[in-house]
């Protein structure tokens, strides 16, 4: 039992965590990667074709701090804005809130961060045009930001988070159980020892 509750867990932990990372930073082709901001300079809006066998489109921002920024999940860091035949198609702020660090160089503090701005379900043929600018959350050093633009992505199943965390919570509950069970199977402290006299006993009655 033992072996299936740690499979439940590992199960749970995958659909919980690796799947939606998983979805979101690989699922699809990769259409392209802009660089639109460098530190010192202004933002650069990006212009560029899309076709309607690219979507769904994901749209992703990656950053380059300065320093180990802290983020909240209600401030802005920044904000994205994509266009096309004179209509606004996203609008998104983006925190970081979630977004994990990825060390670029270890003799260096800078830190790389990928976070979604979201998905363009419907794409026309087309140019298309993305602004990204700074949110409300002007303590945060940025170094650099690249919008990155990845064609035929999958969406994240909304069902499997909480299953992964209703597996992993009954995977972690049940195997602290098989083991406590498997600790008293192998102590024999933890039986009653056995009768001494009467039946059963291991002396005769008097």
């Amino acid at each position: 039992m033992r072996a299936f509750f740690l499979l439940l867990v590992i199960g749970g932990i995958g659909a919980s965590f690796v799947y939606p990372w998983a979805i979101t930073s690989f699922s699809g082709h990769e259409i392209g990667t802009w660089r639109v901001y460098e530190s010192g300079g202004a933002f650069s809006p990006v212009v560029t074709k899309l076709a309607a066998a690219d979507a769904p489109v994901r749209v992703l921002v990656d950053m380059i701090a300065v320093a180990p920024p802290e983020f909240a999940q209600s401030s802005t860091v920044l904000t994205v804005t994509a266009a096309t035949g004179g209509r606004t198609v996203l609008a998104e702020p983006v925190s970081f809130f979630e977004a994990k660090p990825q060390e670029k160089s270890p003799q260096l503090r800078e830190k790389a961060y990928r976070d979604e701005a979201g998905v363009i379900s419907e794409i026309a043929d087309g140019d298309y045009s993305f602004v990204v600018g700074q949110g409300d959350a002007e303590d945060i050093r940025i170094k650099s930001v690249d919008l990155v633009l990845r064609g035929g992505a999958a969406t994240v199943d909304a069902r499997a988070q909480p299953l992964g965390y209703a597996a992993t919570a009954i995977g972690f509950i049940g195997l602290v159980l098989a083991m406590r069970r498997g600790r008293r199977e192998r102590n024999p402290n933890s039986q009653p020892p056995p009768p001494r006299w009467g039946r059963g006993g291991d002396q005769p009655p008097a």
